[in-house]
């Protein structure tokens, strides 16, 4: 069957379907982490740069907390505006980049958050930094960035391969996604992503493909070095075990690192 060339986040209702079952263990690490290295205190504002079809938005809202949202593409800010309605809840979402973004008003919060590798989109060393600044100003002091990324193995030489198989209301979606070797002078690596979608007895295909930006532990460290209104609290990974944290260091490719607004 041909693929039709679509960006996935102009299907939301797919993208959300895939990536929707991790939803509860991801708010309950954020509010571990919060608990653990944030100020004291009940829930209070919460910032998901990329916030995507909302599923977490909408989570951490249902926990208490008065959430608000961006996110670039139009369709999933539309997804996500009618999930939280339909929920009877409420959020500020709004459409901006994570590098450029401004919060309207003078909103200020005590827990930001972007997790499962989106940060990669930000292709360059300047565009990272200015996210990372941004969120920094919209943070309380003792505030904390909670940040999600898959680290590069440089060294591997052959594409590596993720499947997700998920259903919901008679719609089954298989997502697999190639990951090619990176290029280490450009600090750039090719992901294909294929969404197989299959609904009352029709099936369709559908590809994305982008770039992302690499990091090693090391140029991890040397990204935050250049934030220094950032303290990097703990590190964990997507298992998301509180009680496991661990340390940046390269021994591991998956990097959820708590930064604490100093």
């Amino acid at each position: 069957m041909p693929a039709e060339t679509r960006d996935w986040y102009d299907t939301p209702l797919q993208y959300d379907i895939i990536f929707d079952a991790d939803t509860p263990r991801e708010a309950d690490f954020l509010e571990a982490m919060w608990v653990e290295h944030g100020p004291s205190g009940p829930p209070g504002r919460v910032l998901e740069p990329a916030c995507g079809s909302g599923r977490l938005v909408l989570e951490m809202a249902r926990r208490g907390w008065s959430a608000a949202g961006f996110d670039g593409n139009a369709s999933m800010l539309e997804f996500a505006r009618g999930r939280l309605a339909a929920a009877g809840m409420g959020a500020l979402l709004w459409q901006d980049r994570m590098e450029s973004f401004r919060v309207p008003g003078r909103a200020r919060f005590d827990l930001a958050h972007c997790l499962v590798s989106t940060f990669k989109y930000l292709l360059t060393e300047d565009h990272a930094v200015s996210c990372l600044r941004r969120v920094a100003s919209v943070l309380k002091p003792g505030g904390i960035f909670v940040l999600g990324l898959h680290l590069t193995e440089y060294g591997r030489a052959t594409p590596d391969h993720e499947r997700w198989v998920a259903e919901r209301g008679g719609i089954h979606v298989t997502c697999n996604t190639r990951t090619w070797p990176a290029d280490p002078r450009a600090r750039l690596e090719a992901v294909r992503t294929r969404l197989r979608v299959r609904q009352g007895g029709r099936e369709h295909l559908q590809e994305t493909r982008w770039h992302f930006r690499t990091y090693s532990a090391a140029e991890l460290h040397r990204l935050l070095r250049q934030v220094p209104e950032l303290r990097l609290a703990a590190c964990h990974d997507f298992t998301y075990d509180a009680a496991a944290p661990l340390r940046l260091d390269g021994s591991h490719l998956d990097a959820v690192l708590v930064l604490r607004r100093r």
